[in-house]
């Protein structure tokens, strides 16, 4: 399988995680003293006994769930929920007076920690869900909830929610400042190869390129394929397509980071990692394609930077096969934030009112399938503008997909 390496920083969330199991031993040891020093006044001391021996055994039992995100599974949040929410059903049964007089629930503040767990792993939304779930339990517990009881309610959930946004904002954060390592280090790693390829091979190419048309005949169609490979390499050291290199401590700074190598999907992409769309385009220029291209990465999500690459590849062989070896071309690369637009522009004749519709109709389907069609499947939009004598202009547009949000230049 193939591999894909990516800098990932140090997760910002293992402080949480750790606060969080402080707080639930903290808070199941704040329920047990609640419940010894007012033991006399329960009718059924029992109830209480049972239900606070399970929720320090489960407590004990399940620290390690609360280490780390991957360990915080679904199936545990949710019976992590179901014990805070059986407990404070339990609080009347145990204690009527609880009911009547406002008294805490048998979990007391222990529930607020299932709520934590649900933010931290899920954001605000999985917060709000289950702070929802403790509040219907609150009020069917009191019976007639009193504005305490809505008061603590309410404060429960804005907390919650609050915490789980702001720990999107952190994951966010972290994934940005990740991205622009991973920038940093490829950059510098191009440089240096770029420096040592410029003192070597482009020198060599750029000379044989020279020789070859100063001598002629077989020497020069050398020399043209030598410039063309100068100009594809230069192309390549500039344009981002070399790997990036290893991020260690000292280099960032002091920012902890770790290169791990990330599995591709079945399709042999990976969905969560966008595409730069100048790597999948830079082989085609040369001598007689001419590429223009923002200075930063063009991100698109995988299929969609292929497909649109492939586009491209399709309306220059319609150039070579309709113009000719010896037509020039253009390749205009614009990144808008809500769409990837690829011109393409040759200078041959132009193409007839009406060809396109005979060609369709006689089955040669160039234009129909490998430039719509594949547009149209990802969707794009293409549309072809040509004036005879003045060359053909083909428009290729792509929206943007969640994976290939543009970031801030």
């Amino acid at each position: 399988m193939a591999k894909r390496e990516r800098v990932v920083r140090m997760s910002v969330e293992l402080p949480l995680w750790r606060a969080l199991t402080a707080y639930r031993v903290l808070t199941m040891g704040y329920a047990v003293a609640l419940f010894l020093f007012a033991r006399d006044k329960y009718e059924r001391p029992w109830v209480a006994v049972g239900f606070l021996a399970v929720m320090v055994l489960w407590t004990f039992a399940t620290l390690p769930r609360v280490a780390n995100a991957t360990a915080c599974t679904r199936r545990f949040l949710a019976a992590d929920l179901t014990i805070a929410l059986a407990g404070i059903l339990l609080t009347p049964l145990a204690d009527e007076q609880a009911q009547q007089m406002d008294g805490p629930t048998l979990p007391s503040i222990w529930t607020a920690g299932s709520v934590l767990a649900f933010a931290i792993k899920g954001g605000w939304r999985w917060a709000g869900f289950a702070s929802s779930l403790v509040a219907v339990a609150n009020i069917i517990e009191r019976g007639e909830p009193s504005r305490d009881t809505f008061h603590n309610v309410l404060l429960v959930w804005v907390a919650s929610i609050a915490i789980g946004y702001v720990v999107e904002v952190a994951r966010a954060s972290e994934r940005t400042l990740a991205r622009a390592l991973e920038i940093e280090a490829a950059t510098r790693e191009r440089e240096r190869l770029a420096r040592d390829i410029h003192d070597s091979v482009l020198q060599v190419l750029a000379m044989v390129q020279r020789r070859g048309t100063a001598i002629g005949g077989e020497a020069a169609e050398l020399g043209r394929m030598a410039g063309d490979q100068e100009i594809a390499l230069r192309t390549l050291v500039a344009g981002g397509l070399l790997p990036a290199s290893r991020v260690s401590e000292d280099e960032t700074q002091g920012a902890v980071v770790r290169v791990v190598e990330e599995p591709e999907g079945p399709d042999g992409s990976a969905a969560a990692v966008p595409c730069d769309l100048r790597t999948l385009l830079a082989p085609h220029a040369g001598c007689r394609v001419t590429l223009s291209e923002p200075g930063a990465p063009v991100l698109l999500p995988p299929h969609s930077a292929k497909e649109l690459a492939a586009a491209v590849g399709a309306a220059l062989d319609n150039v070579r096969r309709h113009v000719g070896d010896d037509a020039q071309a253009w390749i205009l690369v614009e990144d808008w934030p809500d769409e990837v637009i690829v011109t393409v522009r040759d200078d041959g004749p132009g193409i007839p009112d009406g060809r396109l519709a005979q060609a369709e109709g006689e089955g040669r389907l160039g234009v129909a399938l490998s430039i719509r069609g594949r547009l149209r499947d990802i969707g794009g939009a293409a549309e072809l503008i040509s004036v005879p004598g003045q060359g053909t202009e083909v428009e290729l547009k792509v929206p943007r997909g969640l994976g290939g949000r543009r970031t801030d230049r």
